[in-house]
């Protein structure tokens, strides 16, 4: 990548990681119904996860360049169908309390959910193909780039869960609300990652 194209790959990094998603959605979520400790348990499975997701991006990328872009789309259909599964996980209430809640946060769900995060797939793939297989198509050069894309999401992510645990006294008597913008805000992401563009 071109020294010219850092201030851009940086701007897009910060604008892919902030903007709301499903991750991010779920660490404001997580802090505001449960609070920081559980929130950083599974921020921590959205770390990991990221990074699966980034180097799985570099390992395709490497050998198949340019070829992937037009198979990438059948991905925003999974990330749709998963986003609505979490937003009507999100709206069911929980009759058998906070011990067998399959919401609590957990290093296993945050793992799931960014392995499952089309957001940050395209993500990865878009970073790469745009800023790094344009001027080589060398390991050497994926690798880099490919290893500085968890710093940012996860950076995001901890922004969201910080915002939510310092509300979460605040939203502690509407939660029922809270869910349900929480999941309305899933729904927006599934549609907008399938509705033509």
């Amino acid at each position: 990548m071109p020294v010219s194209l850092i201030p851009s790959f940086l701007a897009y990094c910060f604008v892919g990681g902030i903007t709301p998603g499903p991750a991010n959605l779920c660490s404001l979520s997580a802090a505001l119904r449960y609070g920081r400790a559980p929130a950083l348990r599974q921020w921590r499975g959205l770390f990991c996860g990221f990074f699966l997701d980034s180097m799985g991006a570099v390992a395709l990328t490497w050998p198949l360049g340019a070829a992937l872009n037009e198979y990438v789309g059948m991905l925003s259909w999974v990330g749709a169908a998963y986003l609505l599964w979490m937003a009507w996980h999100m709206l069911r209430p929980s009759a058998a309390g906070p011990d067998r809640d399959p919401a609590v946060p957990s290093f296993r769900g945050g793992l799931l959910v960014q392995l499952t995060n089309v957001k940050v797939i395209l993500f990865c793939l878009a970073a790469l193909s745009s800023y790094v297989l344009p001027y080589s198509r060398s390991l050497w050069a994926l690798l880099p780039v490919g290893l500085f894309l968890p710093l940012t999401g996860p950076l995001c992510n901890l922004v969201w869960l910080f915002a939510g645990a310092s509300m979460q006294k605040l939203f502690e008597h509407h939660r029922r609300t809270v869910d349900v913008v929480m999941a309305l805000s899933l729904v927006l992401c599934a549609v907008s990652l399938v509705w033509p563009h």
